[in-house]
């Protein structure tokens, strides 16, 4: 079916799929009592599906006679005009986009770069476009030589999104296997050492610890909510999900630590001797030193800025993210075999933040 403007809108009958955007149908006397999303599914074809067709009543790209709808459970009657606003299709493949990278290293097999926080790695649902990996596909061009045959970056661990740090990109297949094996084995027979940084609420008992504690999906991530199923827990060894998790913890500084008027912090250095999702936030989490900032795991603890003086108190708050920073990455380079190191700095927000409670 070709394609039609708003203002001219397209009547057509139920059954056809749609290409265009934004089209009308009306509801025939079969469509009455019929839930929205159903009937709407329905009416578009095979090629959409239910969920498909939810999401876009979510997004306000349905109307009815007119007047936007965010119900999917409405009830239709017969002879109402449905209009739906089809969003251009994605790319299959992700498009290079000229984003600024902060790079510490780069030849021909590998790039490292200092992640920000706010960067997501790589496109998935609600973020096709903006990622790290659109920004090397730019920065990098025909140096890219191609993993598993695609001109496209290896990505071989991630940060999340408003964790901000050192990461390592492979550029070659050979890079993308030897960094991928590294990365597997944790270093635990190689080279790879991983350092985070993590400003905490309290100070724990003791300057040095481990969290062994298995991971899985956290009891409140409905399956059916994509944006909910990264979310981790500590979770019984025999589960089925569960995963092995180890975190190695060292205490660098402590906060207010001999008063009683304000709240304490740490900051801590975190290493990983596996890399499960959201580790170090749910190990800290878990052990009752949230990670300053983190709206997942550490909402329990939101009102202990309150027990901070003013300035401090304002600057918490106004801090959106996870105080957490990836400060040390070395490995072994997969083509020289030579010792690599990189450090990054803890980025201006954080520095504040630690600054802030450091006058405590």
């Amino acid at each position: 079916m070709s394609a039609h403007s708003e203002e001219t809108p397209e009547l057509i009958e139920a059954g056809q799929f749609i290409e265009a955007a934004p089209t009308v149908l009306e509801a025939g006397a079969e469509a009455a009592g019929q839930r929205l999303d159903q009937w709407l599914a329905s009416a578009l074809g095979p090629d959409m599906s239910r969920s498909r067709v939810q999401m876009l009543i979510r997004q306000g790209a349905v109307s009815i006679d007119g007047k936007p709808v965010d119900e999917t459970k409405r009830k239709m009657s017969a002879g109402e005009r449905v209009s739906v606003v089809m969003p251009e299709p994605e790319p299959a493949e992700p498009q290079g986009e000229p984003i600024v990278l902060d790079v510490l290293y780069e030849d021909d097999e590998l790039i490292v770069i200092n992640k920000p926080a706010g960067l997501v790695v790589h496109p998935g649902a609600g973020n096709w476009t903006g990622t790290l990996v659109n920004a090397l596909i730019h920065h990098c061009g025909d140096s890219l030589s191609g993993i598993g045959g695609v001109r496209r970056p290896g990505i071989v661990h991630r940060l999340d999104k408003e964790t901000s740090g050192v990461m390592v990109v492979a550029k070659t297949d050979r890079a993308h296997k030897a960094l991928s094996e590294a990365f597997a084995d944790h270093g635990r027979t190689g080279d790879l050492e991983r350092a985070y940084l993590a400003l905490v609420w309290g100070i724990p008992s003791r300057p040095t610890g481990t969290v062994d504690a298995p991971l899985g999906r956290a009891a409140d991530a409905p399956l059916g909510r994509a944006a909910d199923r990264v979310r981790r827990a500590v979770v019984p060894e025999g589960r089925d999900d569960a995963r092995h998790a180890v975190t190695h913890f060292t205490v660098k500084e402590r906060f207010g630590e001999g008063q009683q008027a304000f709240a304490t912090a740490s900051l801590v250095e975190c290493r990983l001797e596996t890399g499960r999702t959201h580790q170090i936030r749910v190990h800290m989490a878990h052990i009752g030193h949230p990670v300053i900032g983190d709206p997942d795991y550490g909402q329990a603890f939101r009102t202990k800025a309150n027990r901070l003086p003013e300035l401090l108190k304002g600057q918490v708050k106004a801090f959106s993210r996870q105080a957490l920073h990836a400060w040390l990455l070395a490995f072994r380079h997969p083509a020289t075999h030579l010792s690599m190191r990189f450090e990054a700095p803890i980025p201006g927000d954080m520095e504040e933040l630690v600054g802030g409670f450091g006058k405590l």
